[in-house]
């Protein structure tokens, strides 16, 4: 058995040099929330993504020798093709159509396929930081 029970997902952060620029593309894409943010002796913006789940958004230590993002694990370039096996996290949206119009239509490049034998259709993307993202379909 398990030694924590009731376990969920509670937040995801993201490291960024600029989390303002970060924090407008998820709030313009998703239509995230942004919510009052502790303060620490760094940088932070706090996004509401549903009542028990958050992003967070942290300022990158200027001492950070690591890439800004990861892109994928198979790939040194933004190519959203090797997101369906590279890093990335996914969201679940209702009006999938017209959510991939929307990225279309802000120039955004996508990656689309469906999961084999579910009716399931994805959408692959990176955030400005170079974050993979997944949006799946969901039942209406």
């Amino acid at each position: 058995m398990a030694a924590a029970k009731g376990a969920c997902l509670n937040h995801i952060s993201r490291e960024s040099s600029d989390i303002r620029r970060l924090a407008d593309f998820y709030k313009e894409i998703f239509g995230f929330e942004e919510i009052e943010s502790p303060k620490f002796e760094f940088k932070v913006i706090w996004l509401k993504v549903s009542p028990d789940f958050a992003i967070h958004l942290i300022e990158r230590s200027p001492d950070t020798q690591l890439p800004e993002g990861p892109y994928s694990a198979a790939s040194p370039v933004l190519d959203p093709t090797h997101l369906p096996r590279g890093h990335h996290v996914c969201f679940s949206v209702s009006n999938f159509d017209s959510f991939v119009q929307s990225l279309k239509d802000k120039g955004i490049k996508t990656f689309q396929r469906s999961v084999p034998n579910r009716p399931i259709r994805q959408v692959f993307f990176f955030d400005p930081d170079g974050n993979g993202l997944e949006v799946a379909s969901r039942d209406e």
